[in-house]
């Protein structure tokens, strides 16, 4: 799908493409067709990447100038809201005023920005550098609050773990296991952003080292968002480790609370095995079948074996309770 715009009264305004990109500000390329790569190629003069060559992991094939355009491709993440996060890299190409990006995916920061964009004017589109920085402040502001969520969700599992009241420990295992998978969940999503992150940390440090290698007259309001977006992908990186840290110190608590109530478990039947084997002693030797047992012939013999019984069972016992062991 090929999707053009042009700024109109410093408002985004969608435009029909008709082979020719002069006026157009941001040209969108989302699961393109061969026909609407072609038709990019001859009307800027470039090679539109396919979707095997933005999926290098190579910093040279991420980041280049080439006939005379600029290519910047960063992995985004889309569904952040979902249970099953998409993990796709998207290209943004600059080539003068115009700006085009070239994605699989629909991450929702490119549809709310073109809302934005054409209802207010604070930060009016003029050029594609604009769009392109309006794309990545929305792409920030969307994984912040997606990290926002993140710690809420972790500070509850933190308490679901250490502050649980002693419940039923079969009970209490299976809710463990399913707090590992909650933890499991939170981590991997902490990972993407970490990675998503780290690439638009370098695509804006490569966009302003070309700045200053070219002596491009970038505006002062595109150099401050520049800077604002590398310090809060930086601190927001910072965080996400931050929260990396913390799932993986509770996922070693909860590994260690369900070990903690296995060896529970065990030390239970051994306790029981051991209060039992005198009481099995004792019913072994009356069983046995010798011709002089005088206890045999007691009218109390069976009293007395059973309170021997009792009695072996009840001294282990008190024993173990003594020395704490219970």
């Amino acid at each position: 799908m090929l999707k053009a715009f042009t700024c109109i009264d410093d408002l985004l305004t969608e435009a029909p493409f008709a082979g020719d990109a002069s006026g157009l500000v941001w040209i969108d390329l989302h699961n393109p067709t061969l026909e609407e790569d072609q038709a990019i190629e001859r009307a800027l003069g470039i090679t539109v990447p396919s979707q095997a060559d933005m999926a290098e992991i190579e910093l040279s094939s991420r980041l280049y100038h080439e006939d005379g355009a600029e290519f910047l491709t960063l992995t985004a993440l889309a569904n952040l809201d979902g249970d099953d996060v998409i993990k796709m890299p998207v290209t943004f190409i600059l080539k003068g005023n115009t700006l085009v990006t070239v994605r699989w995916c629909d991450p929702r920061p490119f549809a709310a920005y073109r809302i934005r964009a054409a209802r207010q004017k604070d930060n009016p589109p003029r050029s594609g550098e604009h769009v392109m920085l309006g794309l990545l402040e929305a792409l920030i502001d969307r994984m912040a609050d997606a990290l926002e969520r993140v710690g809420t969700d972790v500070d509850h599992i933190s308490r679901e773990i250490f502050r649980n009241k002693a419940r039923n420990v079969s009970k209490k295992t299976r809710d463990l296991q399913a707090v590992i998978e909650k933890i499991g969940t939170k981590a991997e999503l902490l990972n993407l952003i970490q990675e998503s992150l780290v690439s638009m940390g370098r695509l804006t440090a490569y966009h302003t080292a070309m700045d200053d290698a070219q002596r491009r007259t970038a505006s002062k309001e595109n150099r401050y968002l520049l800077k604002v977006i590398q310090r809060d992908a930086l601190s927001l990186g910072e965080h996400a480790r931050g929260l990396n840290g913390r799932a993986s110190f509770l996922l070693d608590a909860t590994l260690g609370l369900i070990n903690l109530e296995q060896n529970q478990i065990i030390k239970i039947f051994s306790v029981a095995a051991v209060v039992f084997l005198p009481p099995t002693l004792v019913a072994s030797i009356y069983g046995m079948n010798f011709d002089i047992m005088p206890e045999l012939h007691w009218d109390f013999g069976y009293p007395f074996a059973i309170f021997l019984m009792i009695l072996f069972a009840v001294l282990p016992y008190l024993f173990f309770k003594r020395k704490g062991w219970l």
